[in-house]
């Protein structure tokens, strides 16, 4: 409750600040004023709304309420660096009510460029990303075998059946050997959301589809979710793994539950070890793991490559920044000791429909062996 009231104090604060700091310099007369502040107040209370909306509720009250949340996160961070310009200019004997005027207006307008762009960024089906990895020892058999990776799409309030029909269109085009989902799929109980996720089930790859549960399954009742996927023709691994064999050679495709699944499913512990039980250690072996974090238990178990999401590259900026405060990387492809793992910035967006400097993939790797 403690927590609660001060993010509640917090986002008030805030709100003051922007207005204190803003308005007065933006010359309303006093009916353009009150409509400023009503502008707030209104931003105060449908934010409380976007944290709390999820599934199937009220289309217009998710959408409002998860726009507020982008639209003031910007004002937010710009204002805080007007105030840190004007400041700096009153300390070098610059200030003058132009400075304030004209710095109050670019505020307004880059907050209005941001969300404009963000949200058509968000809304558009995700462009291809080609991604080209090369791994030891791969096998002739294995040379060009294409994977598309989908990641963080979370089907929910404003995320809908047509938006996963264009993705679905989209994945098939590329003919991949394999199709694999890294987690956060959903937000959302399956009672809400299965009409939504339906078209999935169309996904079509040599080698099918495979999934892992990332930290939003188990917001939304991972049980529930992990049946569904199996329904619609998804197979899911949970700390296991297959063999698939290609072209006369062989891989490893492990999977493991969420790195924080055990705080809401004790038995769904993140666990590589389990997962690559049993598996042979002289083919290649990739790990699907939702959070990049899992890269150091990974490498322990002689994984080869990691396919990864969680972080979104940030989803709009500035909060990329923000993302190595949890995680060891933002997007990309990276390697740790011998291992080498793929973060995707994500296939679709949670939270508001914002994306800004941090564009959503599909991403479509093909392995080759190293030189």
């Amino acid at each position: 409750m403690n927590r609660r009231l001060s993010v509640v104090a917090l986002l008030i604060g805030l709100h003051v600040f922007v207005g204190v700091t803003l308005i007065p310099d933006l010359s309303f007369r006093l009916f353009g004023s009150v409509l400023a502040w009503g502008y707030l107040v209104l931003s105060a209370v449908l934010m409380r709304f976007g944290v709390l909306v999820r599934g199937a509720g009220s289309a217009l009250l998710a959408w409002s309420g998860l726009l507020a949340i982008g639209i003031f996160s910007s004002m937010a961070i710009f204002a805080l660096l007007r105030a840190f310009v004007l400041v700096l200019a009153s300390l070098l004997g610059w200030e003058s009510a132009a400075i304030g005027r004209d710095s109050a207006l670019a505020v307004i307008v880059a907050v209005a460029a941001v969300t404009l762009f963000g949200v058509l960024n968000a809304r558009r089906t995700a462009r291809v990303v080609e991604r080209t990895i090369a791994l030891r020892d791969l096998p002739p058999g294995l040379e060009g075998f294409s994977i598309v990776q989908l990641s963080d799409i979370h089907v929910g309030p404003t995320i809908k059946q047509g938006y996963i029909d264009a993705i679905v269109r989209r994945v098939n085009g590329l003919s991949p050997d394999l199709i694999v989902i890294t987690g956060d799929l959903v937000d959302g109980s399956v009672a809400d959301l299965a009409d939504d996720i339906a078209p999935l089930a169309q996904l079509s790859a040599r080698h099918g589809t495979y999934v892992v549960t990332g930290n939003h399954e188990y917001y939304s009742g991972a049980d529930s979710w992990i049946a569904e996927f199996e329904r619609l023709g998804m197979a899911v691994l949970l700390n296991s793994h297959v063999q698939l064999e290609h072209r006369d050679a062989r891989m490893v495709l492990a999977g493991i539950a969420d790195y924080s699944a055990e705080l809401f499913r004790p038995s769904h512990r993140s666990d590589p070890v389990a997962a690559f039980a049993g598996a042979p250690d002289d083919v290649p072996r990739i790990l699907l793991a939702h959070q990049p974090r899992s890269a150091k238990a990974a490498l322990e178990v002689g994984c080869d490559l990691q396919l990864s999401g969680h972080t979104h590259g940030g989803q709009f900026w500035p909060w990329m920044h923000f993302v190595r405060w949890q995680q060891p990387w933002v997007a990309g492809l990276q390697r740790v000791g011998e291992m080498q793992i793929y973060i995707s910035r994500g296939t679709g967006y949670w939270g508001p429909p914002l994306r800004f400097g941090a564009p959503s993939e599909i991403t479509h790797i093909r392995l080759i062996s190293a030189a």
